[in-house]
This record gives structure tokens, sequence and C-alpha cells, in this order.
């Protein structure tokens, strides 16, 4: 069944273009997908720089990408972290430490998926203005992001964390 995965993408390990370099990488990539199922092509919100979760660290760069594709819950966990791996992803130290380079899953449609591997919608989406910021940039503050409620809403709540934009388009 076809239907729109939104992708958070995110990462402060190297400098902008580096970071941006990867971000493009993952856009290709997925747009690849979706083009190989005859589905279309990808949409990216901006670019924004946020302040880090967890331990002092760099700010992150962030943004989402809207990606139509007709894959399993199974099949797009494996996929999503196959791509990380190809960027240079390792899952080693700190969880929420620094990172070459990040894909959460959001939003997957009106989708709800809870297994093992994959919470869907992300279970901390509504608590990151770096997420919902993008989210809302590519969707609409009207969205519903199921069992949480309006996109706009929930932003409104985390106003107060830092997040500044640094390219509308990249």
């Amino acid at each position: 069944m076809i239907e729109p995965v939104l992708f958070g993408v995110g990462g402060n390990v190297g400098s902008d273009a580096a970071l941006i370099a990867r971000f493009r990488a993952a856009r290709e990539a997925l747009a690849r997908t979706s083009e190989q199922q005859g589905l279309g092509g990808v949409r990216s919100a901006p670019l924004y720089r946020t302040g880090p979760i967890g331990p002092t660290q760099p700010s992150f760069l962030n943004t989402a990408l809207l990606v139509p594709l007709d894959l399993g819950p199974e099949e797009l966990i494996e996929h999503t972290l196959a791509l990380e791996r190809s960027l240079g992803r390792t899952r080693e130290g700190d969880r929420f430490g620094p990172r070459l380079i990040d894909l959460d899953i959001l939003v997957w449609s009106g989708r709800v998926v809870d297994l093992r591997d994959l919470v869907v919608p992300h279970p901390r989406l509504h608590e990151r203005r770096f997420a919902l910021e993008p989210l809302v940039a590519l969707l609409d503050e009207d969205f519903v992001i199921p069992g949480r409620g309006p996109a706009g809403e929930l932003l409104a709540r985390v106003r107060d964390q830092p997040c500044e934009l640094v390219m509308k388009v990249w």
C-alpha cells in the first residue's frame, strides 16, 4: 500500500556543508527507492539549527523528508537502518550523543505502528521542536499526529526549545 513516510533527518558531526551533503545523499537514496516503485519524488523541509538533547555537544542541523513508499514495517525499518549505515552512521556510544546522520520515522500517513524495532508516530515527536518545526513546514499545522493531536498545537508547546531557520531550500 502506497503511503507517505515522513523522515526526520539530523546530524551534528562535521561542517554544515558535510551535513548537508549527507542529507542530500539520504534524500537521493530515498527518492531512488520511491522512483523504483513508480511512486514519485521526495519533498524536503527547510533546514533548521537546533540545540542538542542530552550531553554537551554541538548544535544539530535538522530537516524532514516526505517520501511516498510501498514498504511493510519490517522493510521500512531495515531500509532506513541500511541507509544510515551507508552514510557512515554507527550506533555506538551515547544514545543521545553526536552523530553523522540520524534518520527517524516520524509519521507514516495515518498509521500507528508499535513493534519492537519500530514505533510510529515517533514516541517523542510531540516533545521535540527540531522534529515538529520541519513537519509543520512540510505538512501543515493542522496535520493530526495520531494519538497526540494537531502538529501546530504540539509545536506551540515546545516553542521555547532553540530552533532557527538556516536554509529554506537545500
